[in-house]
């Protein structure tokens, strides 16, 4: 699995443009689906036959990036945000455009840093002026992190695990899973990271009985983090709530057990900041019942994220696991 980990992390794919990232993971799931569709805003939707009532398992498939807003006479390019980041964490980074073009997050004053903000960098991609820079980048182009996969044994790291990690948990399940004992529908979303937009309309066009995100968390585990009970290495978290939902409680109690049954290890997740597809998904028309499975990660939207490869292996086995134990709601 760690080679397929490996592929869809170090793939292009910011959020608006997904279509590298959604090829990629069209042609891994193409032997064990049905049908497949992309819909207006991008979506990857595959179903897998079941039977039963619907179940609908979101992994966005975008990640944080910049785009361009402005190319000066000396050829640096000022850019915009594409999700969330954080300026201490950019500084000689580096970033890939669409087209390959590599460039260098570079600031204004290093010795600023207290004041130190989105607008005060720039990019260089090793243009000497305007003219040359916009051969190869435009404004309104975006960029992703770049960054290689990193393979510590026990410990991953790379840039997109928010939400690559995800994508390849639910690409693994789609192979493993042998009873569904729904019709399931995987999507593949698009734009979580500017609103949860793909989840949104492809909730709003499947009205699936049942609705589970999967995405990553923060952990407390580190020096002086955040106080938080999730730590690498511990399992899976099974969501309480996140700033975009409060998850029903009725699909928590559902996903506790078929751990519990599996003899998964899993935690219990209360995230303070932050939100997930499983936000959009529960508002869908009368309202689904949604939940959301986390895989905890460390330096979240940053180019180094990290996460624990058994906690990926336990969270495959609790998505196969979802998909053949029946919901009663």
């Amino acid at each position: 699995m760690k080679e397929l980990i490996k592929k869809v992390v170090e793939t292009y794919g910011p959020a608006g443009s997904e279509a590298q990232i959604r090829e990629l993971i069209r042609s891994e799931i193409a032997p064990y689906v049905d049908e497949m569709r992309v819909d207006a805003l991008g979506n990857l939707i595959a179903l897998k036959r079941g039977g039963g009532k619907k179940l609908m398992l979101a992994a966005h498939m975008d990640e944080i990036g910049i785009i361009v807003t402005h190319i000066d006479k000396n050829g640096f390019l000022r850019f915009f945000p594409v999700g969330g980041l954080s300026p201490l964490t950019l500084i000689g980074n580096r970033v890939m455009f669409e087209n390959g073009t590599l460039g260098v997050v570079g600031a204004e004053k290093l010795e600023a840093q207290k004041d130190l903000s989105l607008n005060k960098l720039f990019i260089d991609i090793g243009a000497a002026s305007k003219t040359e820079a916009e051969v190869k980048v435009g404004i309104g182009d975006v960029a992703c992190m770049s960054r290689e996969f990193v393979d510590l044994g026990t410990r991953l790291v790379a840039k997109a695990m928010d939400d690559r990690i995800a994508c390849a948990i639910l690409i693994e399940a789609l192979k493993a899973v042998r009873e569904p004992t729904y019709d399931i529908y995987a999507v593949f979303t698009t734009q979580e990271e500017v609103g949860l937009r793909g989840a949104r309309v492809a909730a709003y066009d499947i009205t699936p009985d049942l609705g589970i995100a999967i995405d990553v968390t923060r952990t407390g585990d580190t020096p002086e983090s955040i106080t938080m009970d999730v730590s690498l290495g511990k399992g899976p978290t099974v969501k309480i709530r996140d700033s975009s939902l409060l998850c029903t409680p009725s699909v928590r109690k559902f996903m506790e057990e078929v751990a519990q049954q599996n003899s998964i290890m899993y935690q219990l997740e209360v995230l303070e900041a932050g939100g997930t597809d499983a936000g959009a998904i529960q508002l869908t028309k009368g309202g689904i019942p949604a939940g959301v499975m986390s895989i905890p990660c460390r330096y979240i939207h940053t180019a180094s994220e990290m996460v624990d490869y058994s906690d990926v292996q336990n969270g495959v086995k609790l998505l196969v696991g979802i998909m053949e134990t029946e919901f009663k709601g």
